[in-house]
């Protein structure tokens, strides 16, 4: 096994250190404050229930895989009789007719295995392509690999349609959406990659094997690999629904027409607050009755108000805070910015000395 000296190391550490490690802080930094908008960091949030189907989905079929890639395996005749590549051929099924009772496949493998050819054609393609097929034949290797594509692309297809239903729009919303792309580009790499591997298999390197131990069980370990992979992706994209959909990781900050729209959606709820307010003012003064009553409140405030603030220690109460703890230049100020504030078209004309030519009198008048 080739080492990398020691001397070679530090001087890539030396060279490349001061340019990837501000950027490894930035990311360090940039994951631990975790989503920004204009307004701060986004809050976390729990799962929306669209996504929550998903993950379940998502999590459900990837048990299935994991069940398939390690509970249930298709039957390997030369690992369950024990027995070497050699072995004359009724010397095997009889072996394996003794571990349990024969059937219809056991008969068609067995007039398959004609010569080593189709032994090892068995171990590319496991006993189902080799007892199934009617057209193939040891002498044509590739008509296996034609027989056996739809068999390995059966899986990859159907996770790739439960992908893009997880996240397509209507069954995930946008934070499934996102990961349209990127988890469709992967499933197809991973399908391309599974298929790539079982037709370029060289099926000879187990013409030489003379133990058990020896034989290279491709098959057998190409489909539990299969279903892993099919696993991993679909827990890592359960990982980043999660991460996204709640704000902790790859959260997207609302668009400026989303944020638009939010502003115009709150403006539009304190006018009709302030409509309805205007309504409810407009009945009581119609009302004889409802407007006298609010006359007789509003005297009854006022002489309330007035014999609270004549009693003695009330007024030596204002006079302190008057003269110690309250400014009242800040306090017209405040009042007066609030006021400019609340009505801006008639703030410059309505307070002199606002700025600007309207403000105040000229010097004419």
């Amino acid at each position: 096994m080739t080492t990398i000296p020691w001397g070679t190391i530090r001087s890539l550490l030396i060279f490349f250190g001061p340019i990837l490690l501000p950027k490894a802080l930035s990311a360090y930094r940039t994951l631990r404050r975790g989503p920004q908008t204009i307004h701060g960091p986004l809050k976390v949030r729990p799962v929306p229930a669209p996504v929550r189907r998903a993950l379940l989905l998502l999590l459900s079929l990837s048990l299935v895989y994991l069940a398939l890639a390690i509970l249930y395996r298709p039957e390997n005749i030369f690992h369950l009789t024990q027995s070497r590549l050699q072995i004359p051929v009724d010397v095997l099924f009889t072996r394996l007719a003794s571990l349990r009772p024969p059937t219809v496949a056991d008969s068609a493998l067995r007039q398959k295995f004609v010569n080593l050819e189709s032994r090892l054609l068995y171990f590319q393609f496991g006993p189902d392509v080799l007892a199934s097929c009617p057209f193939c034949s040891s002498d044509n290797p590739k008509s296996y690999l034609y027989y056996a594509l739809p068999g390995l692309a059966a899986p990859h297809l159907f996770n790739l349609g439960l992908i893009a239903l997880v996240t397509s729009s209507f069954f995930a919303g946008r934070d499934g959406y996102k990961w349209r792309y990127p988890a469709t580009m992967a499933s197809l790499c991973i399908g391309f990659a599974d298929i790539y591997m079982v037709s370029t298999y060289n099926h000879q390197t187990n013409a030489r094997a003379l133990r058990l131990t020896e034989i290279d069980f491709f098959h057998w370990r190409q489909r539990t690999l299969r279903f892993l992979a099919l696993t991993t992706l679909n827990l890592l994209l359960v990982s980043l629904l999660y991460l996204s959909s709640t704000n902790r990781l790859f959260a997207n900050p609302p668009s400026p027409a989303e944020r638009v729209e939010f502003v115009v959606r709150q403006l539009q709820q304190v006018k009709g607050k302030v409509n309805a307010a205007g309504v409810i003012q407009n009945t009581i003064s119609r009302d004889d009755d409802l407007r006298g009553r609010n006359d007789a409140y509003w005297r009854h405030e006022v002489r309330l108000m007035g014999e609270v603030m004549e009693e003695r220690d009330v007024v030596e109460g204002v006079r302190d805070a008057l003269r110690e703890r309250i400014v009242v230049e800040n306090v017209e100020r405040v009042a007066e910015i609030y006021v400019r504030n609340l009505l801006p078209p008639f703030s410059v004309a309505a307070f002199p000395g606002g700025g600007g030519n309207g403000g105040g009198r000229s010097k004419d008048d």
